[in-house]
């Protein structure tokens, strides 16, 4: 296992991991199937069918239809209105509830956001660091924002955002030098970081500026600031960014407008986590 990850980020998890836990007593490779399963609809946009569902979760067809039958029995998963195929189901949002109004982190951080929310007037989120990627776990959007940027439990890559960058100010050049090695560098704009040296500029300019800036690196026309939360022990756990339109803003002026209010924001957070 890599030294610098003691669990598996679900973003890559497959039952062939459970090897690594095979001298665990305790350890139940048939959950790890079972989580497999669940997990097999995190980049699909449509119903899986059960063929579809197998081959996500990497198991057998036998294997991943008894595990489908028993998450329907439990209302974990559902089958489509269209019959098209299988859906995750409703008390899965049961599960992200109690995580979301559970975490001691996120229970305060809720009102510094919505003081910074209403202070800077932009979107505002907070993720939590997933090793190759964030997870957006609080979100309070502008006005003019894109479905998927209001939705909970969305993940953007680590090494090429505002909240990434800032959390990997916080970690030592070799372990960024091994989040960024394998990481999908595939770029979603033609100004998207392509390489570990201009991780690395960004990751400089954070630590010097005491927040992240990065431009027209998912969408073209989009700003954002970062700022890192950090744990008891000084390491960062999670981020807070807000992002604005580049028709709006200059990249400087909205770190300059906004940057101490996040940091601020991300202090208050962390004195505390």
């Amino acid at each position: 296992m890599n030294r610098y990850k003691d669990h598996f980020s679900v973003s890559t998890f497959n039952p062939e991991d459970a090897d690594t836990f095979k001298d665990d007593p305790l350890f139940l490779r048939s959950v790890a199937r079972t989580v497999a399963v669940l997990m097999a609809f995190q980049h699909t946009h449509q119903p899986l069918s059960l063929t579809q569902v197998a081959a996500e979760a990497n198991i057998d067809r036998s294997a991943a239809q008894r595990i489908i039958h028993s998450l329907l029995k439990l209302n974990m998963l559902s089958r489509d209105p269209d019959d098209r195929g299988y859906l995750p189901g409703m008390r899965v949002l049961d599960m992200t509830y109690d995580l979301l109004r559970l975490n001691p982190m996120l229970q305060r951080a809720n009102p510094v956001l919505l003081e910074l929310r209403r202070r800077v007037r932009e979107r505002v989120d907070l993720s939590l660091f997933d090793d190759l990627r964030v997870i957006y776990a609080l979100r309070m959007p502008s006005k003019h924002e894109i479905f998927t940027a209001t939705l909970v439990g969305n993940t953007v890559p680590t090494y090429c955002t505002a909240g990434g960058i800032a959390i990997l100010a916080y970690l030592p050049d070799e372990q960024i030098a091994d989040i960024v090695s394998r990481s999908d560098l595939t770029p979603f704009t033609q100004h998207t970081i392509g390489d570990l040296t201009a991780v690395m500029q960004y990751v400089e300019a954070a630590r010097q500026r005491g927040h992240s800036l990065i431009a027209r690196q998912l969408l073209n026309h989009e700003v954002a600031i970062g700022a890192a939360i950090t744990n008891n022990q000084g390491q960062p756990i999670g981020a807070i960014h807000v992002a604005g339109n580049l028709e709006e803003w200059g990249e400087e002026e909205f770190s300059k407008n906004f940057g101490g209010l996040i940091q601020s924001a991300a202090n208050a957070i962390s004195r505390q986590a």
